[in-house]
């Protein structure tokens, strides 16, 4: 069995000295400790995707990732506690005669079978697998009868997953940013379908040359979702640190720093990146004095 979550997940202030100057608040959603298998964003789009597989009677998963994707790590590990089957279908082809790294050998040790595709042949199956049901049904031919989660787990009972994080904020209004950050837009349209009148999102993206995608993935999965679209929300394009993944040494500097301040271990490709580009645009005055920021810290860092 899966062990039970812990929720509401804790709301800490975070007093910074450099947003306190201009007149900013932040304080974190602390997701990360969210589960101890299945954490952050990854236990809050799968719960909902996993009561579905039992509802509907399916007893493999099949999804995508890179060589060090959480989400193929969290759908094993939740798959195995089920008694379901897993499948990774893993970006690159180079790495399936290399030794496993910590991530792909911690999916495997967790019951996930794992095959490496071609970036190419990687890239047509993401782009249409989970959202195209003919090219969903090819996977099914190929792999035997299962259910497609998309590359991150971003679907529309994803996203409504998702929407439970702003109900866990208390008083949220026309001063409330709550941020987090975008790899495939998921959470970013959770939060933003969550938020009452006057609260925006903002999502800081964390792979490079996603304008305009980014905003139409989140877009058609606020319409399948909720049939509708919602205008609460905007992406921030220029905190990616140079792609995904990348980690500049500029980036890894702020996360040092931020860590012997606050006493917070940081995830560096996706929350680091959060944190970084709030402070950059506090810094710059982007947010009026008064704006009170909450980032939800996605997931944990990679071991030592």
């Amino acid at each position: 069995m899966l062990e039970p979550a812990l929720l509401p997940t804790p709301l800490v202030d975070c007093t910074d000295p450099a947003l306190a100057r201009r007149g900013v608040e932040l304080r974190l959603k602390r997701d990360d400790l969210l589960h101890p298998t299945v954490p952050g964003n990854k236990w809050r789009k799968l719960a909902p995707n996993l009561a579905a597989a039992v509802e509907q009677g399916h007893t493999r998963l099949l999804t995508f990732g890179g060589a060090y994707s959480t989400h193929l790590r969290a759908v094993a590990v939740a798959a195995g506690a089920l008694g379901l089957e897993s499948v990774g279908l893993v970006r690159g082809e180079e790495l399936a005669d290399r030794p496993r790294n910590w991530s792909l050998r911690a999916a495997e040790e967790a019951g996930m079978e794992l095959a490496f595709l071609s970036r190419a042949e990687y890239r047509e199956v993401t782009g249409r697998g989970a959202a195209d049901e003919a090219a969903a049904e090819g996977l099914r031919r190929r792999w035997g009868p299962c259910l497609v989660l998309p590359e991150g787990g971003s679907n529309a009972l994803a996203a409504m997953g998702a929407a439970a994080i702003p109900a866990e904020l208390p008083d949220l209004g026309a001063r409330d940013v709550v941020c987090c950050p975008v790899g495939t837009g998921g959470t970013l349209a959770g939060i933003a379908a969550g938020l009452p009148t006057g609260a925006r999102a903002l999502g800081v993206a964390v792979l490079r040359g996603g304008a305009g995608y980014l905003e139409g993935e989140v877009a058609r999965l606020h319409r399948s979702a909720y049939g509708r679209e919602f205008g609460n929300w905007r992406i921030d394009h220029g905190h990616h640190g140079g792609g995904y993944g990348k980690v500049p040494a500029e980036l890894a500097a702020f996360a040092e720093r931020f860590e012997r301040q606050h006493g917070i271990a940081l995830e560096r490709r996706y929350v680091a990146k959060l944190l970084a580009a709030l402070h950059d645009l506090a810094v710059a005055g982007e947010f009026p004095r008064g704006t009170r920021l909450t980032a939800v810290i996605t997931g944990l860092p990679d071991p030592v």
